[in-house]
């Protein structure tokens, strides 16, 4: 068998484990982190369902799958992980016969599994929606459309729109205002907090407002937490609750967690709830030590604070930031920011 190593990447796990059963071929996928911990058995129980037989070993950690995919009805629980639906967006396309795709009590996140089928349509599979789920051909051959343009990554941007907020202005080019990228809601969200954000010739500018507490729900969009807790974070007075955000215990850190622990470690005052965050503002933030836990989205936050800190910022761990977005240390600089290695 191959052993693709998925690192510390739940999404190249979920969407390559059906691609490989679709395909026959026998893998054993390995990883590190806590990627082992990261919720996989649903997905991998819909496959077993369909002809596959996944093996999940510990010591070391890895996940071997044997067999065939048959096409079939592939039910699985709608509010664990929306990149379940987006490998199998991917791999069904590829069986003999049709398949169907249901995500059981609604589908959380939607619009990123959204965003995969749009890219499967664009590469010549024509599915159909269902009340439930997607319904899709067999028998099928990926074509590509030639070129393609997509839009930046409104994840990584939501933390230079803060900026802006807070002391801006700051533009951000290159992003698509028509994208199905669920965490376009950064906008609106911002606005929602006082923010000033504007569509203008050279992209997304946002200048800094008068920032409010709100109550916001994150279900759909839940990586914009981290960069929106700093905001909420940094007006005194103001207190702000995010809800909808259970799942975010399972991404690369706890980060529920890992948010509230690195902005208190900053002077913050935060609030853990069951499915949540409280966030109560300042004017300032003290500084002091904090880690990113491995987690990327927790760097970016610790350094996009630094700035409104009294003190200077030691973070842990800083060069996770390098799995998703290789060039923000530079882009930090760009921006003003400083660094220095310890």
């Amino acid at each position: 068998p191959i052993r693709p190593d998925c690192g510390e990447s739940g999404s190249t796990l979920r969407f390559l484990l059906p691609v490989a059963a679709a395909m026959g071929i026998n893998a054993v996928f390995t990883g590190k982190g806590r990627l082992p911990q990261r919720p996989v058995r649903e997905l991998l129980a819909a496959m077993e369902q369909n002809g596959v037989t996944a093996e999940v070993r510990q010591e070391p950690w890895e996940i071997a799958v044997t067999g065939t995919l048959t096409p079939g009805v592939f039910r699985l629980p709608g509010k664990v992980s929306s990149q379940y639906v987006s490998g199998l967006l991917l791999a069904l396309p590829l069986l003999a016969g049709e398949s169907e795709i249901v995500a059981c009590g609604g589908l959380e996140s939607a619009g990123y599994a959204e965003m995969t089928a749009e890219m499967v349509r664009r590469f010549g599979v024509n599915w159909e929606k269902t009340a439930t789920g997607w319904h899709l051909p067999g028998g099928e051959q990926y074509k590509s459309p030639g070129r393609l343009a997509l839009g930046g990554d409104w994840s990584h941007a939501a933390f230079w729109l803060v900026a802006g907020c807070l002391a801006g202005p700051v533009t951000v080019t290159g992003l698509d205002l028509q994208t199905h990228q669920p965490d376009r809601a950064m906008v609106e969200l911002l606005r929602q907090m006082g923010g000033k954000p504007e569509q203008t010739p050279a992209g997304i500018t946002v200048w800094p407002g008068r920032l409010y507490g709100i109550t916001a729900d994150v279900s759909g969009c839940p990586d914009l937490l981290p960069p929106l807790a700093l905001a909420a974070a940094l007006r005194p007075g103001t207190e702000t609750r995010f809800t909808g955000a259970a799942r975010l215990r399972d991404k690369e850190s706890d980060r529920l967690a890992s948010v509230s622990a690195a902005l208190t470690a900053l002077g913050g005052r935060v609030r853990q709830e069951p499915e949540g965050l409280t966030v109560w503002g300042t004017d300032r933030l003290t500084g002091g030590e904090a880690h990113s836990c491995g987690d990327h989205r927790i760097a970016m936050l610790c350094a996009c604070a630094a700035p409104f800190c009294t003190g200077p910022v030691l973070l842990r761990d800083a060069g996770c930031t390098d799995k998703s977005y290789p060039g923000f240390w530079a882009d930090y600089r760009r921006l003003g920011g400083q660094t220095e290695e310890v």
